[in-house]
């Protein structure tokens, strides 16, 4: 919800602080300058205060941060708000797969980790949603003026009520044994499992634990190294295909192909509504077709799509054919690089590591985001839109002979078999 409201709200934004194409970058990326710096907090907080405690903070940040940025009367102040509020981000895209990595049986892993994307794609289409209603309450003046500020100020209710359902979450077996809490570590996992399954996973966590301490080094040096490898990479390759350059600014991209305001904003909810959908998709297979075939198949259907939006763009072709094409775009996006970059990421790396590893690799992933976000508007208007979604078609196409050439399949294997496997490689 938060790192899409802005696609509703940067238009507005441009008009009300008379910005720049690289100063409107700016009001979209400071968020995600935030992220980076949650992601690498996010790693330390879960491994002192626990995975739930740490979750609980960041909705409190979740809400200061919405209240805050609703209200500024300078760019500069905005732009701080937002950072506050990707700090939460940050932390808690890094802390909420490796809760669920860390609680949840093997054989269904990847669809519950698959259902924290489901989360994001909700959110997103929730605030796609509430975008559109807001800027029907008044004309553009009132929603260059007042309208986003409301944009802004919504996200208050999700962010209360993600600290009190976090509230009711059990703490995460692993950090418990690690921390020597090892009755309350069972009697979760034998909530979640059975008795024969908690009995198996505290055998596994119990000889993981006996490893030192793990530390930055052994990232680099060991043989872990090919796994840090494949999680920034895959992180980084899910942001350059520019998914959130059509997720932020969705709407000004279907009004500069000659779409009035309200059509602009209906449009991005089916958008939206395209990206639940398929993240279903991804529910049901992810565990049945398993993580490299859909990668594959995923990314292939992304470069087909951004090659035809920047052809639409090239030749002029702003009919309904636009609108499909980004469509299939997101489809393809929402089956393989949305969710499954997230649980590679919460799966292979061992457990004395992993909570540094996936700090660093979503740390990557936010600033590929930055990146992508801050540059969008520039090369939009440097280079035109074709040529701009004809390079996100290229690191697609780039993405899908990574995938081919470096990425293992993880599907049905548990935590511990995939950490072993790094070792005798």
């Amino acid at each position: 919800y938060d790192t899409a409201v802005v696609s509703g709200a940067i238009g507005f934004l441009k008009a009300h602080f008379q910005l720049s194409a690289d100063l409107t970058g700016w009001a979209a990326s400071s968020l995600l300058v935030g992220c980076m710096a949650g992601a690498m907090l996010g790693g330390p907080l879960g491994d002192r205060f626990g995975r739930k405690s740490s979750l609980i903070f960041c909705a409190v940040l979740f809400a200061v941060s919405s209240l805050v940025s609703a209200i500024p009367d300078s760019l500069a102040q905005f732009a701080w708000a937002r950072f506050a509020g990707g700090v939460a981000i940050g932390a808690a895209s890094m802390l909420s797969p490796l809760y669920i990595a860390e609680i949840a049986p093997e054989k269904i892993r990847g669809t519950l980790v698959a259902l924290y994307q489901l989360a994001i794609v909700v959110g997103i289409l929730i605030v796609f949603f509430v975008n559109l209603q807001i800027q029907r309450l008044g004309d553009e003046t009132w929603n260059t003026h007042t309208g986003w500020r409301w944009m802004f100020a919504s996200l208050t209710i999700p962010s209360v009520l993600f600290g009190f359902l976090m509230a009711l979450v059990p703490e995460s077996p692993r950090w418990l044994m690690k921390m020597g809490r090892d009755d309350q570590a069972r009697k979760i996992l034998e909530r979640v499992g059975g008795t024969a399954n908690a009995e198996r996973e505290i055998q596994q966590i119990a000889a993981a634990l006996k490893q030192e301490e793990g530390r930055w080094s052994e990232l680099f040096t060991s043989g872990y190294f090919r796994a840090l490898i494949i999680g920034i990479l895959l992180a980084v390759f899910g942001q350059f295909s520019g998914i959130n350059a059509i997720m932020y600014f969705a709407p000004e991209i279907l009004k500069s192909a000659g779409a009035g305001l309200d059509s602009a904003f209906r449009q991005t909810v089916i958008i939206g509504v395209f990206n639940v959908l398929f993240t279903f998709v991804a529910i049901w297979l992810v565990d049945k077709a398993g993580r490299k075939p859909l990668l594959i198949a995923g990314t292939l259907v992304q470069a087909v799509s951004l090659v035809s939006v920047g052809w639409m763009f090239h030749t002029g072709n702003s009919g309904p054919m636009l609108l499909v094409s980004i469509l299939a775009f997101v489809a393809a996006f929402a089956v393989a690089m949305g969710p499954i970059p997230w649980i590679v990421n919460s799966e292979i790396f061992p457990t004395k590591l992993r909570g540094r590893a996936m700090s660093l690799a979503i740390f990557m992933l936010w600033l590929a985001d930055f990146i992508v976000t801050q540059t969008f508007p520039r090369l939009r208007e440097s280079y035109g839109p074709a040529r701009t979604f004809w390079i996100y078609a290229f690191f697609s196409l780039l993405s899908t002979v990574f995938v081919v050439l470096m990425v293992p399949e993880t599907k049905g294997r548990t935590l511990e078999e995939i950490e072993a496997s790094w070792r005798k490689r």
